[in-house]
């Protein structure tokens, strides 16, 4: 069904139900007061393994953060409510050293201990059902089914099948987890009677868990497309009496200009069009919904909170919001019917408010965590070794940077270590991205997230800082026009810079790229024009065959540049992880170009460099070599060009200490989010030292 068919479809279904909500309550006898019945739905989701509001790489509390504040607001905004439920939608394992801590002790002694420390906090709060997010997948199906066993309440998800090596007597083609569960919730109406409404709640994971996680999946699951399940289950929840029907799916909004995909990532919209759809409490694209941030989403009502109709919340990630639906239930000829709905995301923080914690922490959850919080600190303690300079990643998107040179160098001698005879005459590059850089540039919270590591001592805390997700080492064979290529897709992090115009001018394109897909490829060099329109989207679809940002690509072989069609045709191997290896997005990626898979985590072979730097020089140098820069814009015109970075002492320091180019802080004027506003001067050749 197409998108178009589906929101008339959907459209007038909500006008149908409204006429008959307002003929029924118009036709009650006046002397028989009407059955109402008010029900709130909590959801947190994108919790990240961060269940303290501690960050482990500053080594300090942070009250912007961490379940311990959030359930202080499950808390208030519970016993507001006369009725209440509580969600969570994913992504809770993974994310923050405490999860790598316990991921780490499973994977050596084979044991979880008693309980996960994510259930150990989840357990004291009533939460009614959990989803699967895709980074439950990242440790291993054994360390996942163990862990979820700690979960006092259910888990969902309906897109996930068994291949092989089932659980709890799983057969080939069975959903691997229950697909979905009615909740007989006893509530009390507005007369304060008791009454019984049936809650129906379906889970959903982005099918693209295969490629992502290729390494623990493979052979053993395969995935429905999220829509494709919604439309398979959800008249069998309508059928077995579900009143109200709440999808959670750990998926962003995506788009309503576009057919509906089977192997759509971001799905929610077209969740929203599904039938007998009541609620959408969302996640995985770390946004807030409703904000600002979806001003212009078609059929999306920010004020109400809805999205063709149907209530929806996304809260953030890490614990940073909580998301609250409000509805309002009539008993009207022997079935209920929602007469009114709302939604909206509560913060745990106002970055911009005098008082800028809304909420104090619980200490019940702090205190069933404290001996893994302990653990936490031991772990990311540990020594590893000594850098010889700062490593920030406050310039990283718009110059070489050493916070992405270290991975990259780390790569490199991971792979040529381990490269088999037959592959050793290939030169060897590497794949890096920053992961800290600014998030994704839509909450107050994304301007703290910068890599900060220091010169002097390591720990696995700063490899961890370095390299933040728990990725494996994968290694591709590409040809240089697919270097190209990748490259190419990567520059779509810029905006297109007119070189005639005088006006403000943003370098950094936020809205279509993702600053983890902005790969720097070491061990050749280039320059990006900017001028030149992007020849890829953010998800490299081709938009212009002719654009052509990526200009000098070269690499030196003894002394000599190759260049050209010789550099086209050339081999090469690309260090990178399973996510971009597996994905088949850039060109040259995708499982026919894997040609091997170490089973190394890159932040283990990180660790593992700067140990061996350490020892061998007495410190690990990770400057970075600038093999990439900007091209030299040539004009006469006075350019205004800016891009975003963190506000902060530290961050003016390091960036007027290593600047390439000339850049300005504009001391009037930060943006909405908290982050500094910098000019760069791209007219004038780059800073040489």
């Amino acid at each position: 069904m197409r998108m178009m068919d589906m929101f008339n479809k959907k459209l007038l279904a909500v006008v149908i139900a409204s006429t008959l909500g307002l003929v029924a309550c118009g036709s009650d006898d006046n002397d028989v007061p009407a059955i109402q019945v008010d029900l709130r739905i909590l959801e947190t989701s994108d919790l990240h393994a961060n269940i303290m509001d501690y960050d482990y790489y500053k080594t300090k509390y942070d009250p912007s953060i961490g379940l311990a504040r959030t359930a202080t607001l499950i808390k208030q905004h519970g016993a507001e409510a006369s009725n209440f439920v509580l969600v969570d939608n994913g992504d809770l394992l993974q994310g923050s050293p405490m999860g790598d801590f316990i991921a780490a002790n499973f994977k050596r002694d084979n044991t979880l201990g008693d309980t996960h420390p994510a259930y150990k906090a989840m357990n004291t709060l009533g939460y009614s059902v959990g989803n699967i997010g895709n980074h439950e997948f990242n440790y291993g199906l054994d360390f996942l089914s163990q862990a979820i066993n700690g979960a006092d309440f259910p888990y969902i998800n309906a897109n996930v099948l068994c291949e092989a090596d089932c659980w709890e007597g799983k057969e080939k083609g069975d959903n691997l987890f229950t697909p979905y569960i009615i909740e007989e919730k006893s509530v009390i109406d507005s007369n304060g009677n008791q009454q019984t409404i049936k809650i129906g709640y379906i889970g959903f994971v982005p099918p693209q868990i295969l490629l992502w996680d290729k390494q623990n999946l493979s052979g053993k699951v395969s995935v429905m497309g999220i829509i494709e399940a919604a439309e398979k289950f959800i008249p069998q929840m309508k059928a077995e009496g579900a009143d109200v029907i709440v999808a959670i799916p750990h998926s962003g909004v995506g788009t309503p200009s576009n057919p509906v995909d089977v192997n759509d990532e971001n799905a929610t919209y077209a969740l929203s069009l599904v039938d007998d759809i009541d609620v959408i409490t969302f996640g995985h694209s770390h946004s807030v919904f409703p904000s600002a941030t979806f001003e212009g989403l078609e059929n999306a009502d920010l004020d109400k909170g809805t999205i063709n109709g149907v209530a929806a919340v996304m809260p953030g990630r890490w614990g940073d919001n909580l998301g609250i639906v409000d509805l309002k239930l009539e008993m009207q000829d022997g079935a209920w019917l929602i007469i009114d709905r709302t939604a909206k995301a509560a913060p745990i923080y106002d970055k911009n408010a005098d008082e800028p914690e809304l909420v104090s922490a619980d200490n019940g959850i702090r205190d069933a965590v404290a001996i893994e919080h302990q653990g936490t600190l031991n772990y990311v303690n540990q020594p590893i070794g000594k850098a010889s300079a700062d490593m920030y990643s406050f310039l990283t998107l718009v110059q070489d940077d050493p916070s992405v040179q270290i991975v990259s160098d780390a790569q490199i001698a991971k792979v040529k270590a381990n490269l088999t005879p037959a592959l050793k005459d290939i030169p060897v590059l590497s794949a890096a991205a920053p992961f800290k850089a600014g998030g994704r540039h839509s909450t107050t919270a994304d301007a703290d997230s910068y890599v900060q590591v220091p010169a002097g001592d390591l720990t696995y805390k700063n490899a961890a800082d370095l390299y933040l997700y728990p990725n494996t080492m994968v290694v591709v064979k590409v040809t240089g026009a697919e270097v190209k290529d990748w490259l190419e897709c990567s520059a779509n992090q810029f905006n297109q810079i007119s070189a005639s115009s005088t006006e403000p001018q943003y370098l950094i394109n936020w809205d279509t790229h993702r600053s983890y897909n902005f790969d720097v490829i070491d061990g050749v060099t280039y320059k990006i024009d900017v001028t030149q329109p992007t020849k890829f989207d953010g998800d490299c679809a081709l938009l212009d065959a002719s654009a052509n940002r990526i200009v000098d690509l070269a690499y030196i072989q003894d002394g000599i540049s190759i260049t050209g069609a010789e550099f086209a045709n050339k081999e090469f191997i690309i260090a990178t992880n399973n996510y971009r290896a597996f994905g088949g997005k850039f060109a040259g990626t995708g499982s026919d170009h894997v040609i091997m898979e170490l089973p190394d985590s890159n932040r283990e072979a990180l660790a593992q460099y700067i140990t061996d730097e350490t020892a061998e020089h007495g410190q690990v140098d990770p400057t970075a070599d600038n093999n990439w820069d900007f091209v030299t814009i040539n004009t006469s015109t006075k350019l205004d060009i800016r891009f975003e970075t963190q506000d902060s002492a530290l961050a003016d320091k390091f960036i007027i200490d290593n600047q390439s180019r000339h850049l300005t802080k504009r001391a009037d004027l930060t943006d909405e989010f908290g982050f500094a506003i910098y000019n760069i001067d791209l007219t004038s050749q780059a800073i040489t030292k």
